[in-house]
């Protein structure tokens, strides 16, 4: 069988820089930062008091109140960076577009906390009775999906994918996987995340895996940096469109890049820990590779999953000295995560916006707060000044807790 090739034609996002992906893209490049204060709840009993929230977000200018009211802030943000892409595609303009070939996967890590933390403190507080028709449809991770499919009666394949960290770009593994076989024509294609709450925070300060730079937000997410002691929360939604090579040219669709290809692995070792060596990461990469079938020394930027904790920068930098060799000292390498902070299952997907977007401006953004060298990372994470530089392919890494691993291939697009 003869595999299809897939192209990206749309994109959308919730950021904590914007709500658009343009205005987030100028402010990365800009090397702004989307951390401050946290304003969604009162933080005077939590030690860590900062995020990355997605500012000025009102979901009635995407939905009316009712739907709003049914809707947790995850699934909101979705339905808003699916308008987004829909729009930036043009999708809706098409008069024959086959909706039975549309397929919607939009990824979250943990669904509606939000609703889940309020509905269980009406049970401690007034008992069963008092809750809410809507807490199940309005918590569950597959919801967001469910949401887009009905809002644009798309009838493809419709489903969340949920690996922690790496959930969104499990969904844009899977909208790979689904278009090569030619199971659909189009895939709305991300993620979802919105934990910025009392419980979030909590159940992440317990694990210590959150920055308390509460003194310094905008210095706070530093990866790769010496000084660096954990993630931020960051919450948002990214959604890519994803469509056959065939379809996009059909209809003359403006393509962004090629997804070329897709790598995933498991540690199999630690609940939150990554594997020696980024063992897993190693795996992933590897794979991804072989799928797109490029060779280690075509690839010139990698967009790290660079979380600002101790352990994943550390074993990130290892495990792409492993794959590349010595090639790994010709690779640019930057994180997203530290001017947005850690968008959880949401990351995968807005961070393969972003090397689409340095494919079409010949730009990479900063790392910023690269104020002290790590032995331990050691590679060029183009620190604190963006960098012109024509990009042809690009690897973008993100690894979740439970030690899932996914790596996707893009490639600039040339027929």
């Amino acid at each position: 069988m003869q595999m299809k090739r897939a192209v990206v034609t749309g994109i959308g996002a919730m950021t904590p820089l914007a709500l658009t992906i343009e205005e987030t893209w100028q402010k990365l490049i800009a090397g702004e930062s989307g951390v401050g204060e946290i304003t969604l709840f009162d933080t005077s009993n939590h030690k860590t008091k900062i995020a990355g929230e997605v500012k000025g977000f009102d979901p009635l200018d995407y939905m009316d109140t009712k739907e709003a009211r049914h809707m947790d802030r995850f699934c909101q943000l979705a339905i808003a960076a699916a308008t987004e892409a829909v729009k930036d595609a043009e999708l809706e303009k098409m008069p024959q577009l086959d909706i039975e070939r549309v397929a919607v996967i939009i990824g979250s890590g943990i669904g509606g906390m939000d609703t889940f933390s309020r509905e269980a403190q009406k049970l401690f507080e007034r008992g069963p009775g008092r809750i809410s028709p809507f807490f199940i449809p309005k918590m569950i991770s597959d919801i967001a999906a469910g949401q887009v499919s009905m809002r644009y009666g798309f009838r493809g394949p419709n489903y969340a994918t949920t690996s922690a960290c790496a959930s969104s770009a499990n969904a844009l593994a899977d909208a790979w996987r689904i278009i090569q076989r030619g199971e659909t024509d189009v895939v709305l294609a991300g993620g979802s995340e919105a934990t910025i709450n009392a419980l979030g925070i909590a159940g992440f300060n317990a694990l210590k895996a959150l920055s308390m730079r509460n003194d310094e937000p905008e210095k706070a997410s530093r990866p790769f940096d010496r000084e660096r002691n954990g993630f931020v929360m960051g919450e948002g939604s990214g959604i890519l469109i994803v469509e056959s090579l065939e379809h996009a040219l059909k209809r003359n669709a403006r393509i962004y890049g090629e997804l070329a290809g897709a790598g995933l692995s498991a540690d199999a070792y630690h609940v939150t820990m990554p594997a020696p060596e980024g063992y897993g990461a190693q795996l992933a990469m590897k794979r991804c590779l072989e799928n797109a079938g490029v060779a280690p020394e075509e690839v010139q930027y990698i967009n790290a999953h660079g979380t600002s904790t101790p352990a994943n920068d550390k074993n990130e930098s290892i495990a792409i000295r492993k794959v590349f060799g010595a090639h790994a000292d010709k690779l640019s390498v930057n994180s997203t995560k530290s001017m947005l902070g850690h968008l959880l299952g949401a990351s995968g997907a807005i961070e393969a916006a972003v090397i689409l977007l340095s494919m079409r401006d010949g730009i990479l953004h900063p790392t910023i707060n690269q104020e002290f060298s790590d032995p331990d990372c050691d590679l060029d994470y183009v620190p604190n000044q963006a960098r012109k530089q024509e990009i042809n392919i690009s690897l973008s890494n993100s690894f979740g807790f439970g030690g899932h691993n996914a790596c996707l291939c893009l490639r600039r697009f040339g027929e």
